[in-house]
């Protein structure tokens, strides 16, 4: 990293990237922050107020300014050429603007490339339906869905229209046809979009994020009316979804909802990055449940509960647990029981698949000294009544 970088933004992008960072923090008052494998570490000298004001606001679009002078924030994507491409927040805070700087790869990711299961592409064969990408914020979800875009750009000549806010990864022209939408620059929200896509003759829309009652509403129906929705919910678990998806409605319309993700839900991808081995990178787990009749019945009569009860048992239909997969992560060596069992949703469990024993079991207890004599004498007892 080069000193002489600390007040020039360019630089400092430049910076980031070559050391791998997933993130850039701009805040005045403080030296600029690196986030890498999940930890913020400080680059060169703090810097002033002033400063930042002159390094963050020229790249502010002009249809943002006043959304960021009225809101205190904006969001909006970042295209530097050759330092390449990123998605800015820039936003007011106590010692004046802050700027966040999520850096995108110059490369389509692809499901080997981001860690996680072949299997996901099964989900892209379907006409219609609706497949979502579930984590925390950071933890790669926009990467999972440009993975799944660039397979149905590979490999049909479907229409794909994204809704995104702001676009991140900038698809190149392949089979398919893409049409990319930005929130606030080409459409007014998600659901005005999604309310216009059903004319523009789509097979797949792809949706940033599920984020209202309003967008989620369209959503089902767009994916019950011949077209494969692909979207992403903040979500912790793949059971969570599910739930999440139905409670954002009245409880009037909860059975209809029901009825809707029975039939319509074709996967559910449920992610979290952890340390790599060497804490050099991160690695992805990744939680598969996709839909099935079983999943279906449990969802139409309002027994989401026992969704753990058929992962369980589901592998058979293609479902993978998460802790599984972390299980996985550790046997193959791509990270360590340590760093698992901070993300496992039962650790002991995790630790016992591993390992092949129980944690903090006893040992078998062996037999009292005082037995054996007792032992020879039932021996010698039973010797003589065969005889």
């Amino acid at each position: 990293m080069r000193p002489e970088s600390t007040a020039n933004l360019a630089m400092l992008l430049e910076d980031a990237r070559s050391v791998g960072a997933s993130d850039l923090h701009i805040i005045a008052g403080r030296p600029p922050l690196f986030r890498l494998v999940g930890e913020l570490l400080p680059h060169g000298a703090a810097l002033p107020p002033e400063t930042v004001e002159k390094m963050l606001l020229p790249h502010v679009p002009d249809r943002l300014r006043l959304v960021l002078e009225r809101e205190g924030s904006c969001d909006f994507a970042l295209d530097l050429g050759a330092s390449g491409r990123f998605r800015v927040n820039v936003s007011r805070q106590r010692t004046g603007y802050k700027g966040s700087f999520r850096l995108i790869s110059r490369e389509i990711p692809t499901l080997e490339s981001l860690g996680l299961p072949a299997d996901i592409a099964k989900a892209t064969h379907h006409h219609q339906g609706l497949i979502v990408v579930t984590g925390p914020s950071g933890h790669g979800k926009t990467s999972t869905l440009a993975a799944i875009v660039d397979i149905i750009n590979r490999d049909t000549t479907h229409h794909v229209l994204t809704v995104e806010d702001p676009v991140e990864y900038l698809h190149p022209r392949k089979k398919a046809l893409l049409s990319q939408r930005e929130v606030g620059t080409h459409t007014k929200s998600f659901a005005s979009a999604l309310k216009g896509s059903l004319r523009e003759d789509p097979d797949v829309i792809l949706v940033g994020e599920l984020r209202d009652t309003e967008t989620v509403r369209m959503a089902l129906a767009a994916s019950e009316t011949g077209h494969l929705l692909v979207s992403t919910m903040n979500t912790q678990s793949a059971a969570k979804t599910i739930d999440r998806l139905i409670d954002l409605f009245p409880p009037g319309d909860q059975a209809q909802v029901r009825m809707t993700l029975a039939s319509s839900l074709r996967l559910i991808v449920s992610q979290r990055l952890l340390p790599s081995t060497d804490g050099r990178s991160l690695v992805a787990a990744a939680e598969l449940l996709p839909g099935s009749v079983a999943l279906g019945n449990l969802i139409r009569d309002n027994k989401t509960f026992q969704i753990p009860s058929l992962q369980q048992r589901g592998k058979s239909l293609g479902i993978v647990r998460f802790d599984d997969s972390l299980a996985e992560l550790v046997r193959s060596g791509r990270t360590t029981l340590e760093h698992a069992r901070v993300y496992a949703e039962n650790p002991d469990e995790l630790e016992a698949v591993v390992t092949g024993k129980r944690p903090g079991s006893p040992p078998e207890p062996s037999p009292p000294d005082g037995s054996k004599p007792l032992l020879s004498k039932m021996g010698n007892l039973l010797n003589r009544k065969s005889a």
